[in-house]
């Protein structure tokens, strides 16, 4: 996950992937990968072009939230038709953290202006998709410590509820890692004290990014 910052809510992408999009005997392949600085986006397009050393063109286009970085490259293509595209459906999505790398074998036939930006486009789209966009929600983690004739009550609850339980932990105690929006967690605390007649003890760990 990427550091803690003020940002409660983004959207990304969850895992790297791979399309492949044909059109008039042109292939174009999208690599989409998540990447969370400069460094790691550079690092899958050298890869991306390693894995294809000979293809036409490698196009891409990347979006870091940190520093509000975002990049993009023809690679040859006509200016506005190939970068920008794959950039512009990035930003249409609202993604950042992401890295998007369009390699074209060209096919013979010219695609015209209009025929490479929505090539790009589309093939940019396509691979997004297939990389799972989802939303990242910044969390408290809570810890709930109690006997262990509470279990059974608070499991059901936290299951109703539909709170994210990140792990359960048995000792002396039972104690239970559950995932909270910042904006819900002192009602879940207070869900817990009243559940319980207040032998629950509710504690607040850390924050993080849960994909929800």
């Amino acid at each position: 996950m990427r550091d803690i910052s003020n940002k409660v809510q983004y959207k990304t992408v969850s895992h790297t992937a791979k399309t492949e999009l044909v059109e008039k005997k042109s292939k174009f392949i999208a690599a989409v990968s998540p990447a969370q600085s400069e460094r790691q986006a550079l690092e899958f397009l050298a890869g991306v072009k390693a894995e294809y050393p000979d293809a036409t063109h490698h196009v891409y286009a990347y979006i870091i939230d940190e520093n509000n970085i975002f990049r993009y490259s023809d690679d040859g293509e006509p200016g506005g038709t190939a970068g920008m595209p794959v950039l512009d459906t990035i930003r249409k999505e609202g993604l950042v953290d992401v890295c998007v790398v369009v390699t074209r074998y060209f096919g013979g036939t010219l695609l015209g202006t209009g025929g490479l930006v929505h090539a790009y486009g589309a093939s940019a789209r396509q691979g997004l998709l297939a990389a799972e966009i989802v939303t990242r929600t910044l969390c408290n983690i809570v810890c709930v410590k109690a006997d262990y004739d509470l279990v059974g009550r608070i499991q059901h609850h936290i299951a109703v509820k539909g709170y994210i339980l990140e792990g359960t932990e048995y000792g002396n105690d039972v104690t239970f890692l559950v995932c909270c929006k910042i904006e819900d967690t002192d009602r879940f605390m207070k869900e817990m004290v009243d559940l319980t007649s207040g032998r629950a003890v509710c504690t607040v760990l850390e924050q993080k990014y849960i994909d929800i």
